[in-house]
């Protein structure tokens, strides 16, 4: 039998910062693409509510194997503490959380493949569906320590 595949990871890094700044770095997503190992570029779709809750998005994603476009809308965004977005029709939630750790932060990059998504891959890919899940599990699971890793450098940089 197939092992299931998590659906949700997260991991942290301390980054030399205040979370402030941390999180004036990670809210602005029109810079995603600078530490994003598959979301080359974003932009606000509504831009007088840019950062807000309510606010949505347009993040440009790129692999090996192709290219596609998806819109979210941002779900939490309290400065120097989270800012989280969902993808689509609540099918992907992707966030930040940032806790003060004496003058620098704990920064956690959550991902959670949601019953929405599960359902809409399903539909789209029928019996191909777990290996789609799979192969976009598989990129969360790769990517967050990457991205992490970016947000650190440019962070103390």
């Amino acid at each position: 039998m197939e092992q299931p595949h998590p659906r949700s990871h997260e991991e942290s890094v301390r980054v030399e910062a205040p979370p402030e700044a941390v999180y004036d770095l990670v809210s602005d997503i029109t810079r995603t693409g600078e530490w994003s190992p598959v979301c080359t570029a974003c932009w606000w779709d509504d831009e007088d509510r840019a950062g807000r809750v309510g606010a949505w998005f347009t993040g440009r994603n790129q692999t090996p194997e192709r290219t596609w476009e998806t819109r979210s809308v941002v779900v939490a965004a309290e400065r120097g503490r989270e800012f989280a977005w969902l993808v689509g029709d609540g099918f992907v939630r992707w966030g930040f959380r940032l806790e003060p750790d004496g003058d620098a932060t704990t920064l956690t990059e959550s991902w959670e493949f949601l019953p929405a998504g599960i359902a809409m891959f399903e539909q789209k890919f029928g019996d191909d569906a777990s290996a789609q899940i799979a192969d976009r599990t598989q990129q969360a699971l790769d990517g967050i320590p990457r991205t992490l890793a970016a947000l650190k450098r440019i962070a103390e940089g």
